[in-house]
């Protein structure tokens, strides 16, 4: 086959330079396999070349830091219609006549266990199909999904609307990772992470902030509409972005994440690429024969049953992938339980407006912002301070710095809210909480990213998703009964407890991953 059409002999030319280290194949035998070697080698299907411009690692950093941004703005939205619900959540209450504090509690947790089951779905799925068919198949249910929850007249409807938009919304926050691994190698990784990391931690933050404003000036369903808009307005630049040649200026930085931009958006996964290549080459070529690199050609069914059960079976049977897994499940939880203990403790305790009582969550957001900073910065320097080749476990040397910052602030924010000391110190509290939360779950992602890399990234991080998305959505249904029973201050305190008992984890792995890995592999 021609050149052109990206046909690299790779096997052939590793044959070839076999022969010329340990010499002259003598037996028929091994003739005959190199011929059939070169045979099978000359109807693979590969990049054109090393600089191939098909190549999602060789496109300019600009394009891929876009696709990344665009996906991390999904992530954000996501988790910000996840709570910016919460301030109008006992509005609807008195709107639907029900009376249940875990009812109200479970109108905003619902859609985090929604998500906990997509993550069992979905994922799996981008790595069979390709990242863009999932990204656009997800936003055009959660759009419609969200339309549901705003138009709801009974509370049985909205929970069942609501549970289905966390299920399309799993994608995002599951998938993501892997458009990072397929675009960057693993030592430039650090910037693109902290920013797809910090959206399920911003954006549960943010959300009560705008949701206590525009519940209370315009209503608990304008929380829907404001996501409608946010996610589906369509506009021209993106659109203008994605046409060739076209330069870039201030008006596409600043443009709003839409469902548009999802079609404008480029596939990025390796092998999905060289699959569609390879199948375009046969129709072109009528060579029924050729194939992409490292396709088996194993049965599409065959192939997505194996997928859908790729995230059950990483994280039932890798310790390092389930314990790390629990340990962000549980500093999510925590934190997701913390915060609904915001409008009873500023509004009772520090005599706060309801519209204002969702500036509480700025303090975690400080946190949070201030930790994408520090991953960002530290993150691949770490990495690769031993060399260019560092282990997955360097990822870890940040997480053993900022694990004791999340029981730490828990300690501060539960014992000077129970002795009612001057307001600006809890929120200090909480910003502790959030600085400790986005570096530990930053370096979690990443470092499952780097284990598993482009191929089963999305199923690895979609089980970490999976637990923090179960605990998110069950640990809060505790806070009544905890609080109620103990108190502030005793209540953080067995939550900074629970969180503790995890920060020895970040110390094994850095020590004994590699091992646990090597002695507990995963066939993916």
């Amino acid at each position: 086959m021609s050149g052109n059409h990206g046909l690299v002999n790779d096997a052939a030319a590793a044959n070839n330079m076999t022969d010329l280290e340990i010499g002259p194949l003598t037996s028929q035998a091994g003739v005959d396999q190199n011929v059939e070697a070169e045979a099978k080698s000359a109807h693979v299907v590969d990049w054109a070349g090393p600089d191939d411009a098909a190549n999602p690692r060789n496109w300019s950093y600009r394009h891929k830091m876009v696709n990344i941004l665009l996906v991390s703005l999904s992530v954000f939205y996501v988790n910000l219609a996840t709570t910016m619900f919460a301030p109008g959540a006992s509005v609807m209450q008195r709107e639907f006549g029900y009376r249940s504090d875990n009812v109200e509690i479970l109108t905003i947790s619902i859609a985090t266990l929604g998500s906990a089951v997509g993550q069992l779905l979905i994922p799996p799925l981008s790595e069979v199909f390709g990242r863009r068919p999932v990204y656009q198949g997800s936003a055009v249910f959660y759009l419609g999904f969200t339309v549901g929850c705003a138009c709801s007249t009974r509370v049985a409807e909205f929970l069942v609307f609501r549970m289905l938009t966390g299920v399309a919304a799993s994608s995002y926050m599951s998938t993501g990772g892997a458009t990072i691994a397929d675009l960057l190698p693993r030592e430039e990784r650090a910037v693109a992470m902290a920013l797809y990391s910090s959206g399920p931690l911003l954006g549960p933050v943010l959300g009560p902030i705008v949701g206590g404003f525009v519940t209370e000036h315009l209503g608990w369903r304008w929380t829907f509409y404001l996501i409608l808009i946010l996610a589906s307005s369509i506009t021209l630049s993106h659109a203008w972005y994605w046409w060739p040649g076209q330069p870039i200026t201030p008006l596409h930085s600043a443009s709003v994440v839409t469902l548009a931009s999802f079609f404008f958006t480029r596939e990025t996964s390796a092998a999905i690429i060289l699959k569609k290549k390879a199948a375009r080459l046969r129709r072109e070529t009528r060579n029924a024969k050729l194939l992409a690199a490292g396709d088996q050609q194993i049965p599409a069914g065959k192939l997505l049953r194996a997928a859908l059960t790729r995230p059950t079976r990483i994280l039932f049977l890798s310790p390092v992938v389930v314990l790390m897994s629990l340990l962000v499940a549980v500093n999510f939880g925590v934190i997701i339980l913390l915060f609904s203990t915001f409008p009873a403790v500023f509004e009772a305790e520090y005599h706060w407006r309801v519209s204002y009582t969702g500036l509480a969550y700025c303090g975690v957001a400080v946190g949070c912002a201030l930790g994408v900073a520090i991953f960002a910065r530290l993150g691949d320097k770490l990495l690769v301070r031993k060399g260019p080749d560092g282990r997955p476990e360097e990822r870890l040397i940040l997480m053993m710095w900022t694990a004791p910052l999340l029981p730490g602030g828990l300690l501060v924010y539960g014992w000077t809210t129970r002795y009612g000391v001057h307001w600006v110190v809890p929120i200090v509290g909480t910003s502790i909480c959030g600085l400790g939360l986005v570096t530990v779950g930053s370096c979690a992602q990443a470092y499952m990213v780097d284990i598993f890399g482009p191929d089963a990234a999305a199923s690895a991080t979609g089980a970490m998703s999976l637990l923090r998305n179960l605990a998110a959505a069950f640990l809060p249904l505790s806070a009544p009964s905890l609080y109620a029973a103990v108190g502030l201050g005793w209540g953080n305190s067995v939550l900074a407890l629970i969180a503790a008992l995890f920060i020895p984890l970040s110390f094994i792995f850095y020590r004994h991953g590699e091992l646990l890995r090597n002695r507990f592999g995963v066939k993916i």
